[in-house]
């Protein structure tokens, strides 16, 4: 089994992913005490997609934080690069054109798609100031990109309950009901680890996204962030 360190090696991340793929939705759901599917119906108002638009879901892993999208009649491409995430979301979801690709060099045209969308995986990815400029490449003017992500609390006695949540009370839970628990004790240092709302907005400014704001879900354990390339 694998577990990814905090300099985040590409490899590294994507065998950590393959390892848990089978299980991953359940863990999540229990780790997050169903707070997920709040966290995605969310996604998906932010996102607002339209029938006939393109919609790219990048770390998309087994494609279930997809479905919204196809369910508006938008056309998505479910993106990871987790080739074992790959596998499992194809059997789930065979009609939905899943592709392997990297964040910070991603397959795609420039300009191509209408939204580009990241949930709980921009914190995953080596470069991800390189992730935002290739999300704004391939975001058609007038685009936007939509990112949830885990955050920083903004009641501190609520954020020490939570940080201690995360180093204490998740990987015992992990080992009951994840295939590699020890992958979700990194997830929790790169939780703490990770910038916190203004930061991340600023980083979206830096790689040209305009109009940049965020909104926290759960007290501020995840926010959503949304920004939009000129016209």
């Amino acid at each position: 089994m694998t577990r990814a360190s905090l300099n985040k090696q590409p490899h590294e991340v994507a065998s950590m992913f393959d390892d848990v793929a089978e299980r991953y939705d359940l863990t999540n759901d229990v780790l997050s005490l169903g707070q997920d599917r709040v966290w995605r119906k969310e996604v998906a108002k932010a996102v607002d997609a339209r029938p006939a638009q393109k919609v790219l879901d990048l770390a998309a892993g087994t494609a279930t934080s997809s479905l919204p999208f196809a369910q508006t009649g938008a056309y998505v491409v479910p993106c990871d690069f987790s080739l074992g995430m790959l596998q499992v979301g194809k059997k789930k979801h065979p009609w939905l054109p899943l592709t392997a690709g990297d964040a910070t060099r991603l397959p795609f045209r420039d300009d191509t798609f209408d939204a580009v969308t990241i949930s709980f995986g921009l914190r995953n990815v080596q470069d991800f100031d390189a992730a935002l400029r290739e999300m704004y490449r391939v975001t058609r003017p007038g685009g936007r990109v939509v990112i949830c992500e885990f955050s920083h609390p903004t009641w501190a006695p609520f954020r020490t309950v939570y940080t201690e949540y995360l180093m204490r009370a998740l990987p015992p839970v992990a080992r009951a009901v994840s295939s590699n628990p020890d992958a979700y004790v990194y997830l929790a240092e790169s939780i703490r680890a990770w910038p916190d709302q203004p930061a991340l907005a600023e980083r979206l400014r830096k790689a040209g996204w305009s109009k940049v704001a965020w909104r926290n879900l759960t007290g501020g354990v995840v926010a959503l962030h949304r920004g939009f390339k000129q016209s």
